[in-house]
């Protein structure tokens, strides 16, 4: 009588090595079979994608496996539907009418970032869309409004060349206004900026800690704030528009038992004193600014892309674009969903892109937008400071 053979990890793992000949060669095989399907789809004038062939298939191979193995084996070929796709659309060189407009750009926006032009801030001097202002131009025209709605209105309308607003805080999170506005004007982000946030508690000369009955400022740094100011016993919190409006109101008011959380610059513009540096939460907070402009307009080194995608309302239609990324190699910095304004529990994503608009990749993921996406708003290319 034979002894039983008894099989280590090694051997499973020669076993699997194997079977993994098999299945690359297998693989390239199938690839090799879609290049000539995409050939004929380029000579009949063909669609790329064939929902009604990729549903059947599917269907077919899930009944081929054990029922255990089914969702994983659905998951696979949808990953394979991908890639087939993806190399046909390559050899194809499918355009769009969206990548055209993205190489036109490219070619026809100058090489230089301006120095000196237009520009839309909400609030007043001192606030930090100002400050973020004066380091993505040398000198720039700034002409203050009142809230986030005016500054892309005044993009739209042309009294400003270009629009300075807050995206997104490290702490806060999202600017949920802005992400509004972006689904109601036209608009290309042109430039991005990473600016640190420093509040400090501002007062009048003279004030001191325990005359303090009302503190004034923005809802962002009045969150960002929130364990100095639970210190605070008493103390009434006031939001207002715009922390530099709140340091003006302060500077300008009679009373000396106010204070705001503020920047330095204000406290410089407003001759206010500091009695308590740095109150926020964390060290490391960040606010990151977005440049609009009316025109597409993508500068040299631009290597991030937004995009707003509103996807088929049905399992697997985010992953179908997550996937399309995977195969390209493109990195997904961001993702975030956004309810639709006036469509009731219906949802948009945001997403964040890295990668070069120059890539062959980059340009193939914006001619295969049509086919993933319901519906897509380009936001545009650009690089960020940091």
């Amino acid at each position: 009588m034979k002894g039983k053979v008894i099989m280590n990890r090694d051997d499973y793992r020669k076993m699997i090595d194997e079977i993994d000949d098999k299945l690359v060669e297998l693989f390239a095989q199938r690839m090799g079979v879609s290049a000539k399907i995409a050939e004929f789809k380029k000579e009949n004038s063909l669609p790329v994608l064939d929902v009604r062939r990729e549903r059947e298939k599917l269907k077919q191979v899930v009944t081929e496996v054990p029922e255990e193995l089914s969702e994983y084996t659905s998951l696979l070929y949808s990953m394979i539907f991908e890639l087939s796709r993806s190399y046909q659309n390559k050899l194809i060189g499918a355009g769009s009418e969206l990548a055209d407009s993205i190489s036109r750009a490219i070619n026809e926006t100058p090489k230089l970032f301006p120095e000196r032009t237009s520009v839309a801030c909400q609030g007043v001097e001192g606030a930090y869309a100002q400050i973020a202002c004066d380091k993505l131009f040398k000198s720039a025209n700034i002409m203050y409004f009142s809230n986030f709605d005016a500054v892309f209105s005044a993009v739209d309308k042309g009294f400003c060349k270009y629009g300075v607003v807050p995206l997104e805080n490290s702490t806060a999170g999202s600017v949920n206004s802005v992400y509004d506005l972006m689904t109601k004007y036209k608009f290309s982000i042109v430039r991005s900026i990473r600016l640190k946030v420093d509040h400090n508690l501002l007062v009048k000369p003279g004030t001191e800690l325990s005359d303090i009955k009302e503190i004034y400022s923005h809802q962002q740094a009045i969150t960002q704030c929130s364990e100095f100011l639970s210190s605070l016993k008493g103390v009434k919190i006031i939001p207002c528009e715009n922390t530099a409006v709140a340091a003006r109101m302060v500077a300008e008011s009679d009373r000396n038992d106010i204070a705001t959380l503020s920047s330095r610059e204000c406290m410089k513009l407003y001759g206010l004193k500091c009695l308590k540096p740095s109150v926020q939460d964390k060290d490391n907070n960040y606010t990151r600014f977005i440049c609009i402009s009316k025109n597409l307009e993508i500068y040299p080194g631009a290597d991030r892309t937004s995009l707003l995608a509103v996807l088929e309302d049905k399992p697997g239609s985010l992953y179908k674009l997550l996937s399309r990324l995977y195969a390209l190699g493109i990195n997904l910095s961001k993702l975030e969903s956004r309810p639709i304004p006036e469509r009731e529990f219906e949802f948009m994503f945001y997403f964040d892109l890295d990668a070069p608009v120059y890539s062959p990749e980059f340009l193939q993921l914006m001619s295969e937008l049509d086919d993933i996406c319901e519906e897509y708003n380009y936001l545009g290319s650009y690089s960020e400071i940091i």
